[in-house]
């Protein structure tokens, strides 16, 4: 018997692995790129994933200071709740992305003291 069929409700997908060294019960990839919901993903590594997610970061800054020149040159042109809807999303992006960073960087500083 496996566990999810003893489990009620929804269960969690499997995870895709790429590697047959991983844990799971997953499928197992032998390429760099999976089928989900019928998309088709590129299966990236740690470091392309943080770079598009600064980038996404940056992008959501930039889109705060072109919401707010416009709303100071032309106030009737922008929703004030567009404003402050971008700018809680930017400021909570921000604060992820450096939670993130503190953690990568107390990691790494953790990793190389334990040499």
């Amino acid at each position: 018997m496996k566990v999810t069929d003893m489990v009620k409700g929804p269960v969690a997908p499997e995870l895709l692995r790429t590697e047959p060294g991983h844990a799971g019960t997953g499928k197992l990839l032998s390429e760099k790129s999976a089928t989900l919901g019928g998309e088709q993903k590129k299966l990236g590594v740690f470091e392309e994933y943080l770079v598009n997610a600064m980038g996404k970061m940056n992008e959501q800054q930039l889109e705060v200071g072109r919401l707010g020149e416009q709303f100071i040159v032309d106030p009737e042109s922008v929703n004030i709740e567009e404003v402050t809807t971008a700018m809680a999303k930017a400021q909570m992006s921000l604060s992820l992305a450096q939670t993130v960073i503190d953690r990568v960087i107390s990691g790494w500083n953790e990793l190389s003291t334990n040499r």
